[in-house]
């Protein structure tokens, strides 16, 4: 198989949806988790003063002209520290920045237009109401850290300044009220459990704290801008499967009107001239009616290789392995086929699109590659399917060239999947899908 390091990406369509980032260490994660919310305390607080101030001058002011631009100004604040808090979620969230869509004015629009755009935005509302509820949240989270993490660290390191403190005739330790006596090694025994208590617990503790604070967060800066772009993404689905829908059938109907239509055209001609030739020249009618015989076979093959273009009866009776196997062996070019033994059946929905795209990739190959081998890989990887058409051609392959890659890029983009083609000028040519099981 040959080398693809150095390709070079010539299309890379936009996926459906941005993919969680990696699972980071229990240590930086507490690292990370506590920074979000002991920074998101102050933070908080200047928000809360801030939009409560403004929030409060605005409304008071309303009934005067100067009232209005008070709020707005409130508004834009807490956008700002809207925009603040989204960096800081995806520390904690493992999620890329999500930013919603706020209403602007319009070029050339006055001044009080610009003034009325923010107070008219949902997003904006949403945002000044995160910023002002935000701050029990934040009080609530931050003394709990507080608590954790000071526990944690006075109890373990007790045994090294529990010789400092005193302890009068009077006084009564808790280690004593509790019966474990008052010597210096039971108050040791006792404050470092509590430690490691602490110290145990930290992660989960501080971790729940921060995803409290940020889910919180998401839900009113974030949450209407990921419905949004799920909306968005669906719509560009649906557009797409319609596209490839409409390709495929113009498709099939120039292929029966190229082929099996005037082959059975041919055909009646046929059968019709066999007919007046019966009585007077029996031998050209023996012969005309061989003709048609042929038509009719040739006929019957172009529409099975048709069938077989659509949803050939193998895949449905025996899955995909065995689709993809039989269409392989009858490439133009020689196949070698490689498919994951776990694959098993998937959805019917899936095995259609994954031998569509095999299929027509392997006809570009054929068409205009300039190959003289091709290696298909098949492969699994969690809930996703994924397939390499790799071929030894001429390579300089693109999307928006056509040669059906823009039909393989709609029906996979209709099913929730993606298309990546690396093919450098010169060859080779990888293409790369990947769909969702």
């Amino acid at each position: 198989m040959p080398s693809v390091d150095d390709m070079t990406t010539t299309t890379a369509p936009a996926s459906a949806g941005a993919e969680p980032t990696a699972r980071r260490p229990m240590v930086r994660q507490l690292a990370a988790d506590s920074g979000y919310v002991l920074l998101g305390f102050p933070i908080a607080v200047a928000s809360f003063i801030v939009l409560v101030t403004g929030l409060a001058a605005g409304i008071g002011l309303g009934i005067t002209v100067i009232g209005l631009p008070i709020l707005a100004g409130a508004l834009y604040a807490a956008r700002a520290f809207a925009d603040l808090e989204r960096l800081r979620m995806p520390l904690v969230l493992r999620q890329d920045r999500v930013r919603p869509h706020y209403r602007s004015a319009e070029d050339g629009a006055s001044v009080w237009r610009r003034v009325i755009t923010p107070i008219v935005d949902a997003q904006s509302w949403l945002d000044l109401a995160h910023g002002i509820i935000k701050l029990p949240i934040s009080i609530f989270a931050f003394v709990v850290t507080i608590t954790w993490w000071s526990g944690a660290i006075a109890g373990c390191l007790y045994w090294t300044y529990a010789w400092t403190i005193p302890n009068g005739p009077d006084d009564q330790d808790l280690a004593e009220l509790l019966g474990l006596g008052d010597s210096i090694g039971a108050r040791i025994a006792m404050y470092s459990a509590f430690g490691i208590f602490f110290l145990i617990t930290l992660p989960v503790v501080v971790r729940g704290c921060a995803l409290l604070e940020a889910s919180f967060g998401k839900a009113l800066l974030t949450g209407v801008a990921e419905m949004r772009n799920r909306i968005t993404v669906l719509e560009e689905q649906r557009a797409a499967a319609v596209s490839a829908e409409a390709n495929a059938l113009r498709r099939l109907e120039r292929d029966i009107h190229d082929g099996p239509q005037q082959r059975l055209v041919r055909l009646a001609m046929d059968l019709g001239r066999a007919q007046q030739q019966m009585e007077s020249d029996p031998e050209a009618a023996r012969r005309t009616l061989d003709e048609a015989l042929t038509q009719t076979r040739d006929t019957l093959a172009e529409l099975r290789a048709l069938s077989r273009g659509i949803a050939p009866p193998i895949l449905v009776d025996r899955g995909l392995p065995s689709a993809l196997a039989a269409l392989a062996a009858r490439g133009v070019i020689p196949v070698d086929l490689t498919i994951d033994p776990k694959l098993g059946r998937l959805e019917a929905s899936v095995e259609t699109t994954a031998y569509f795209v095999v299929a027509e990739a392997l006809t570009n190959v054929a068409k205009h590659s300039g190959a003289t081998e091709c290696w298909v890989v098949v492969s699994r990887a969690g809930d996703h399917l994924k397939i390499d058409i790799i071929d030894d051609g001429d390579g300089g392959a693109h999307v928006s060239k056509g040669h059906g890659l823009a039909g393989i890029a709609d029906r996979l983009r209709s099913n929730g999947g993606t298309l990546d083609v690396l093919s450098p000028v010169g060859g080779p040519t990888e293409v790369r899908a990947e769909l969702p099981c």
